[in-house]
């Protein structure tokens, strides 16, 4: 039995020296699938705050772990034990053995205990300068959780048995506030009976019609709505604004995208105006913004694309997912808008076989920016929100903003990405992009298990490198994007000519002999490729010309496009917070299905003149 009277006294002692456990956390999340561990969190005071609420009567673990395992993690340990609460900082090593710190990093706050639950509130610093915990950084976290339904004994926590998880959260996200007026009307845009192929990777496309509004709406969340039972079956949905210039009748069916036979109305659906991604939860827009609709200018049709990934290929599945979304006559200040920035979607973009690092580029050229901006918007726009995208091999992502040669804040990362956790993250602070300024996002990935090449493109198993921005006021610039020079990189491995006129997707090789009438691709997989090998290719593409798009929103070009020469490529050092001891510190896809093969030939053709490869 519990001595109530005591742990009551010590829980409201402590609450009070401490500013009150009692304030309510911002952040919320249930860690398993019952809702028997309920993880709550914010700052408080310089330091973070947990509340872990937990269906035991037993001791609560929780922690930090680089994988999601035991191994190598960062683990705190509670409860209430006869009445007393107690709570000691672990950590594993790399066999997972548990072991007391050494340095007592956490600091109980509050904890009591019931005939069903036991509550535990403390709080650490963000980077605590002992090499047994885990710095919480704004990068995406691995928290594990376990608990069991007896308490520590003298001989430490007993083996949790199936009591346990991970879950990857973003302790750090500065995220506006959720509260929403007491009614606000939505709208859902939901997909209706999908059948999904028994088959890795399908992107399914339907038109819907925004509802006619008489006057001017601001949508100010969005919330994703996953059929229960599919939250790793959606991996990512995007919202498109299409062409005005249709009748109903395409809204009759959907199609699987990027289809020979989707219907050419799916292709004037170029301009991304939401993303979503899997582990993300509703986006609420800063209380100055919001994405408008009802005007001439804002979207009447619009596209969802729905991302299915299904790896053990499963056989009957049928979907109802999409997006819902909060809209209010209330108008804000400004009009939302997005710029897909990165790497185009194309096999152009290469990872070769057995790195365990290796790093591509997608450039937003100065010239993309300073055009559109001085034709649109001077002074520059405001970026509140940024969504990094990439797929499996994926292992940490950056987006680095430039002034005349200078690197500026890093507008967003995540030096720890997790493939199945992909949202939007705020910015602590709106950060500027001025007429020539430009952006980097830099991809990092790991193919160390991987025998074959691994190329940009649509599937799971091939990759991305995107970033997402979401800014106000809303200019006409939809795509600010490059892509290397394919036919240096088939130098690298001894390319000397290939075929034309070209006829065939992926083009034909036609010298030298050890790659004739090969594919670019089946050469690529044919090259003998080690680590030395990989980190030559990977200095040299670092540094070659790209091709660069810079897309309107009726998918009209701006005039910079074509070959562009990047300065000389150098390490820069990134621009972060320091990691200073006891402070606190401060979406697949895309659209871009042309270089898959129209666009691609375009940018094929400059290519091969520049190189003398075109035979």
């Amino acid at each position: 039995m519990c001595a109530w009277p005591l742990l009551l006294l010590w829980g409201l002692l402590r609450g009070a020296a401490a500013g009150g456990w009692g304030r309510a956390l911002p952040h919320h999340s249930a860690l398993d699938s019952q809702g028997k561990y309920r993880l709550s969190w914010g700052p408080r005071g310089g330091r973070l705050a947990f509340r872990l609420e937990v269906r035991t009567a037993g001791y609560v673990g929780f922690g930090f772990s680089p994988a999601g395992a035991m191994a190598a993690a960062d683990i705190v340990v509670g409860g209430v034990a006869q009445g007393r609460p107690y709570l000691q900082d672990y950590f594993t090593n790399a066999n997972r053995e548990l072991k007391k710190d050494a340095q007592q990093d956490y600091h109980l706050e509050y904890a009591m205990e019931n005939s069903t639950h036991t509550i535990i509130e403390f709080t650490r610093e963000l980077h605590t300068c002992d090499i047994n915990d885990k710095s919480i950084t704004e990068s995406t976290v691995r928290v594990i959780w376990a608990y069991h339904h007896e308490d520590v004994g003298e001989a430490g926590p007993k083996y949790h048995d199936s009591n346990r998880g991970t879950k990857s959260l973003r302790l750090l996200n500065h995220e506006t506030s959720k509260v929403l007026p007491t009614v606000v009307p939505y709208f859902d845009l939901v997909n209706q009976d999908v059948p999904i192929p028994n088959k890795g990777t399908t992107y399914w496309c339907q038109m819907f019609k925004i509802p006619v509004f008489q006057e001017k709406h601001h949508v100010i969340k969005v919330e994703p709505v996953i059929q229960r039972g599919h939250e790793s079956l959606v991996h990512h949905i995007l919202l498109y604004q299409c062409s005005s210039s249709f009748n109903d009748s395409i809204l009759d069916y959907g199609h699987e995208c990027y289809h020979p036979n989707m219907p050419d109305a799916f292709l004037t659906c170029e301009t991304v105006i939401f993303a979503w991604a899997i582990g993300g939860e509703g986006f609420s827009y800063p209380p100055h913004v919001g994405l408008s609709l009802g005007t001439p200018s804002d979207p009447r049709y619009v596209l969802l694309e729905v991302h299915y990934d299904n790896p053990t290929y499963k056989e009957g599945l049928i979907d109802n997912s999409g997006l819902r979304l909060f809209h209010t006559t209330d108008i804000r200040k400004y009009d939302a808008g997005v710029i897909e920035a990165g790497l185009w979607v194309s096999l152009f973009h290469t990872i070769p076989p057995g790195m365990p690092e290796f790093r591509s580029e997608g450039h937003c050229t100065l010239e993309c920016l300073e055009e559109a901006l001085e034709a649109e918007k001077p002074s520059g726009i405001h970026v509140f929100a940024v969504l990094l995208h990439a797929h499996l091999a994926g292992r940490g992502i950056r987006l680095r903003h430039f002034r005349k040669g200078e690197e500026m804040r890093l507008l967003a990362y995540d030096d720890d990405f997790d493939f199945n956790f992909q949202e939007f993250q705020y910015l602590k602070e709106e950060q500027t992009i001025l007429p020539g300024d430009n952006l980097i996002t830099e991809c990092r990935y790991n193919t160390k298990d991987r025998a074959r090449m691994t190329w940009g493109g649509l599937s799971t198993r091939n990759e991305m490198c995107l970033s997402y921005l979401l800014y106000y006021p809303r200019i006409n610039l939809t795509r600010c994007a490059s892509i290397p020079d394919i036919m240096e990189q088939l130098q690298f491995i001894g390319v000397k000519e290939i075929y034309r006129p070209v006829t065939t997707w992926p083009f034909i090789i036609k010298s030298p002999k050890q790659y004739k009438n090969l594919s670019f691709m089946d050469a690529m997989n044919k090259f003998k490729w080690a680590k030395k090998e990989g980190l030559s290719f990977n200095k040299l593409v670092l540094s070659l010309p790209v091709n660069v798009r810079c897309s309107k929103t009726d998918n009209a070009e701006w005039s910079i496009q074509g070959m562009t020469a990047l300065p000389p490529h150098v390490e820069r050092p990134y621009k972060t917070e320091p990691l200073v001891c006891g402070a606190s510190s401060s979406s697949s896809l895309h659209r871009n299905r042309a270089l898959e093969l129209p666009v691609g030939f375009v940018v094929l053709g400059s290519m091969l003149h520049s190189t003398g490869l075109w035979s």
